[in-house]
């Protein structure tokens, strides 16, 4: 799939997709997606054992993918995954969680995606508890 035409929002729901898959693989339970209100959204709630899992997805088309432990270039996605972000899913998160009267552990993760220009293939990265 080839993916210079896709809008913004296409390449989001993409990478979304692509996050769900792999926290699956990990062993999380999918709860819910896009959950929206007034403080902000959260993109994927995954259940693991005990714990719920906030989890922020960015995404981000590049030509090749990063060499891991390589340096900082405009392939990293994690440049969008700010402080202010991070805590209007935490808000967000404490309002999900007093709503469902969830009495278990709950964390805020991070998960990166790289898609590659020319054919689609992802490359993921997970950040456990980033706030």
């Amino acid at each position: 799939m080839e993916l210079a035409h896709h809008s913004k929002k296409d390449i989001g729901a993409l990478g979304e997709k692509v996050a769900v898959e792999y926290l699956k693989r990990q062993g999380m339970k999918m709860v819910a997606k896009n959950v929206a209100r007034k403080t902000g959204e959260i993109d994927v709630i995954a259940r693991e054992g005990n714990t719920l899992h906030f989890v922020e997805v960015k995404t981000l088309v590049c030509e090749n993918f990063p060499v891991p432990g390589g340096t900082r270039d405009e392939y990293d996605p994690s440049l969008n995954l700010h402080e202010m972000k991070i805590r209007r899913v935490a808000r967000t998160s404490e309002w999900y969680v007093a709503t469902i009267d969830w009495e278990g552990d709950w964390q805020v993760d991070g998960v990166l995606v790289w898609l590659r220009r020319r054919d689609g293939m992802a490359q993921v990265r997970y950040l456990p508890q980033i706030l």
